[in-house]
């Protein structure tokens, strides 16, 4: 997508190692940075599935609250199984986004579904997990967009 953002919010994660898969995935995606809410993490042993050290490169921000963090201009998306949500196959991704996903073992609170634009789901037969999630999401994303891949530039040289 040209001129396009993407950040990541996740509300109250669980473990170190989904916040380390998905500072991978953030990396391999292209997101700008993310931010978490919670006290769960903060007392989580460091994240060892990080292991291309993504979160050395891209911002990792605790915050009160993923409402006041909105970056400018992004539009915030929940990620969420709630009736009248958007299945993700059908779902035509905003240039700027801010992707927000609940955790693990529980799901977003409404005060967080009420303040973002568009909420999306997945449609599974059951539920993943957050790193499989924001993957998901995020492949979603490049799949659909004007540059389907971050490796173009690459691919294109020519071996001499």
């Amino acid at each position: 997508m040209k001129n396009s953002y993407t950040c990541i919010g996740l509300f109250n994660p669980k473990s170190p190692e989904n916040i380390g898969s998905v500072m991978r995935a953030a990396g391999c995606y292209g997101v700008s940075s993310v931010f978490y809410t919670g006290t769960r993490y903060d007392y989580a042993k460091p994240f060892y599935t990080d292991t291309q050290k993504v979160h050395e490169k891209i911002p990792l921000i605790g915050v009160k609250d993923l409402k006041d963090v909105i970056p400018l201009g992004c539009v915030p998306v929940a990620v969420e199984l709630l009736d009248g949500a958007k299945p993700l196959t059908t779902y035509r991704h905003p240039a700027q986004a801010f992707y927000i996903f609940g955790p693990e073992d529980g799901t977003l609170k409404k005060e967080i579904t009420e303040f973002c634009q568009d909420i999306v789901y997945i449609p599974t037969q059951g539920c993943m997990n957050l790193a499989a999630t924001v993957n998901v999401v995020l492949y979603d994303r490049l799949a659909k967009g004007d540059d389907f891949s971050y490796h173009q530039k690459a691919l294109r040289k020519k071996p001499k």
